[in-house]
């Protein structure tokens, strides 16, 4: 590390302009291939999976995306001539748009089940050439102006669908300006410094903006998810700039304390670097973990959010030495460069808010220990209600098109009519076609179901479909319940005594399987991700304490912010205000992604704090001290990192994305409990009541364990300043 640092001193010029060529290489790469983003979460082998793919092969011409024009009159019928006759004109003008394949219309001849009983409110449903993920925005752009213009004189038109979805595409830049401003703020605070300030963010941008075309590149190559760029940059963001602050922090020590630009910055990459490493290297084991889940677009996002901080780690130990050198003194504010030139070096002091808190929790160990634990756990306790399921568009912001047109048709349609269920039948002989053809008369009585429509066959009579509607939202648990029903128990019956077999497809059968599917593995992936994590931390600190705090803490975030999400998300506290839509159940996938981010985020303040704890542990032999020390010494610039990382992560809160939003405010609420609760009172707490033992490691393993160290060999001495001119420790 410390050849690596002074390399990219002496040539810091090559440095940077190598880091220009990638991220001018990559983007223009990405420029010219485009992006090839997946919205397909499907899992296959799962019998909504079966289902779909099925049906995709018996009638190919349903492949195209389908959105749904409804329009509403308040008073009056949609069968009135004037509504006719705007709305005829509207739908031929939408039926000459480019893309457009076909338009059902109401109006046309069997078209009267487009319109509701009560006559107020109509629907017709358009089917574009393209599939979801080739959909261009700007078509469904035109298609939703066209029906939209004909609104007016008590006549309401709104668009739903996922073509009308892309016109309310997430703000992908104000976010990310938002928590760039946040962290700008932050940082100009704690340096005094505007080029100290500009270099974390430089860094961070040079490595996510490379990382972004990358990503773009990959899903060329394999599934990546459409979400997978933005939590890319939520990510890398974060540590990119934590990861610079930390490396900036110790420069400025060393300049502070008389050393040269070039001593200061390599020191600083020596010491600080390994631990931002070793964070990171953390960070992509945890990410990495998703791998063991075997879920295509988890892959996608795994190695997406792993390249990004991966790229964030390599910026951190060359570019940012390379710009230390560049800026030289100006690292430090113009008032520590004159003081420093006046008064010469001095040494950091160990006073202030920071050492008074370390003595403050030394002294009352378990009172505030308890204060944390209570904290953790009454916020961790609405997980214990978390329900994984749709989130559909209903769940929109109550001013998009989109949720007004899915209100609209299940006021006007029934709650089921957003998400009716496929059933698709596989048919061998007459036999099969006979029980397939009574089933729609058995599923008209079934508990749960409102309507059934079908069967429908394929030209060969090979595959049947039937489409249920049920009597409830395609989010409510009597839906799920309507899917076990049928799976268990009605569609086995119908088929007694023949070969058919039958599916059951649609949203709420294919977020069931998907979450089933996740559960199943969580144990799996959670032992992958926790024992990496810990062995990393066994290897680096010689203990068997601190990898198992370290575990049991960082569970204690996920849960407490899983909590957090569940309120606001699942039980609607806020959302609305916030812009997030109305309460519904969390995504099957989001527990996986957080908690591997979670866990390699926390890991990261785990190992800046306790590896300045591990040095004066093994200085001293004083637990005491190096804990009290530790705390003093890193819990300011842990603080500082938390803040900029939680001003990152709650920008994207704004991004439009109920997802995006999701992982937004449950990283922003983790790394807020980890650092102000877990990392500066719960964790110093405990290790003070355990003492010595946090530091215990039985002799035949340590035999056996091979050395990984974070600590660089010991700083030179720095000047040392008058005697009477040195102050006393606090503690």
């Amino acid at each position: 590390m410390t050849a690596l640092a002074r390399w990219c001193l002496r040539r810091r010029l090559v440095v940077i302009l190598l880091w220009l060529a990638a991220f001018t290489g990559t983007a223009a790469a990405a420029g010219l291939a485009g992006s090839a983003y997946s919205t397909d979460y499907a899992v296959p082998g799962t019998e909504s999976g079966q289902a779909g793919a099925l049906l995709a092969k018996a009638f190919p011409d349903r492949a195209g995306d389908t959105d749904t024009v409804v329009w509403h009159t308040a008073t009056g019928s949609v069968r009135a001539a004037d509504v006719r006759t705007t709305m005829e004109r509207t739908l031929a003008d939408v039926a000459e748009l480019p893309g457009v394949a076909a338009v059902q219309s109401p109006y046309a001849p069997g078209g009267g089940r487009q319109i509701s009983h009560d006559g107020h409110t109509a629907y017709a449903a358009v089917t574009f050439r393209a599939s979801p993920d080739d959909l261009s925005p700007a078509q469904a752009g035109a298609v939703v102006r066209t029906a939209r213009a004909a609104a007016g004189g008590g006549l309401q038109v709104e668009v739903g669908g996922s073509g009308a979805a892309l016109t309310q595409a997430p703000q992908e830049r104000l976010p990310e300006l938002i928590g760039l401003a946040a962290a700008a703020v932050v940082l100009f605070l704690a340096f005094g410094s505007l080029a100290a300030t500009l270099l974390p963010i430089i860094t961070a941008l040079a490595a996510v903006g490379t990382a972004a075309a990358g990503i773009s590149l990959l899903g060329h190559a394999m599934t990546v998810a459409d979400f997978a760029p933005m939590l890319g940059m939520l990510i890398g963001l974060g540590v990119g700039i934590d990861y610079a602050l930390f490396i900036v922090t110790r420069h400025r020590k060393g300049l502070r304390a008389g050393l040269t630009v070039q001593e200061s910055a390599v020191r600083a990459v020596a010491v600080s670097g390994r631990a931002v490493v070793f964070a990171g290297a953390t960070v992509c084991i945890a990410l990495l973990g998703m791998l063991t889940l075997r879920l295509g677009f988890l892959n996608g996002v795994a190695l997406a959010a792993s390249l990004t901080v991966v790229l964030t780690v390599a910026a951190s130990v060359t570019l940012l030495p390379a710009l230390l050198g560049l800026i030289g003194t100006r690292a430090l504010g113009r008032r520590e460069r004159r003081r420093l030139a006046a008064e010469g070096p001095r040494p950091d002091r160990r006073t202030g808010a920071a050492a008074r808190w370390a003595g403050f929790v030394a002294r009352r160990p378990k009172l505030l220990g308890a204060v944390a634990a209570a904290v953790m756990v009454a916020l961790a306790l609405p997980t214990l209600g978390l329900r994984l399921g749709t989130s559909d568009q209903g769940n929109d912001p109550a001013t998009s098109t989109t949720r007004k047109a899915y209100d609209l048709l299940a006021d006007g349609f029934g709650p089921g009519f957003n998400g009716p269920l496929t059933l698709v039948g596989s048919l061998d002989g007459a036999t099969d076609r006979l029980a397939f053809d009574k089933l729609p008369g058995t599923l008209r009585h079934t508990p749960g179901v409102a309507q059934v429509g079908g069967p429908e066959f394929d030209g060969g009579h090979a595959t049947g479909v039937i489409t249920v509607v049920p009597d409830s939202a395609p989010q409510s648990r009597r839906t799920s319940d309507l899917v076990d029903r049928l799976r268990g128990t009605v569609l086995p019956a119908a088929a007694d005594g023949t070969t058919l077999r039958v599916r059951v497809g649609g949203v709420t059968a294919g977020y069931d399987d998907f979450a089933a599917v996740i559960v199943g593995k969580l144990p799996l992936f959670m032992g992958v991700v926790i024992g990496l994590g810990s062995v990393l931390l066994l290897l680096a600190f010689r203990s068997v304490g601190i990898p198992v705090k370290a575990a049991l803490m960082n569970l204690a975030a996920v849960a407490a912010s899983f909590g957090i999400v569940v309120a606001v998300f699942q039980w609607g506290w806020g959302s609305e205000a916030l812009g997030l839509g109305s309460a519904g159940p969390i995504e099957p996938f989001l527990p996986v992604i957080m908690v591997s981010v979670l866990f390699g985020l926390s890991m990261d303040y785990q190992v800046f704090l306790v590896s300045r704890m591990y040095e004066e542990w093994r200085r001293t032999g004083d637990n005491r001290r190096a804990v009290r020390v530790g705390l003093a010494e890193t819990s300011r610039v842990i603080n500082s990192a938390a803040v900029i990382m939680i001003a990152v992560f709650a920008a994207f809160v704004l991004s439009g994305d109920r997802i995006i939003a999701m992982f937004g405010i449950g990283l922003a609420a983790a790394v807020a409990l980890d650092a102000f609760v877990l990392r500066t009172l719960l964790v110093p707490a405990l290790m003070h009541l355990l003492g010595g033992a946090n530091w215990w490691l039985p002799a035949w393993l340590d035999r056996r364990l091979p050395h990984l160290s974070i600590e660089p060999p010991p700083e030179p001495a720095a000047p040392a300043p008058p005697a009477d001119d040195r102050p006393p420790v606090a503690v």
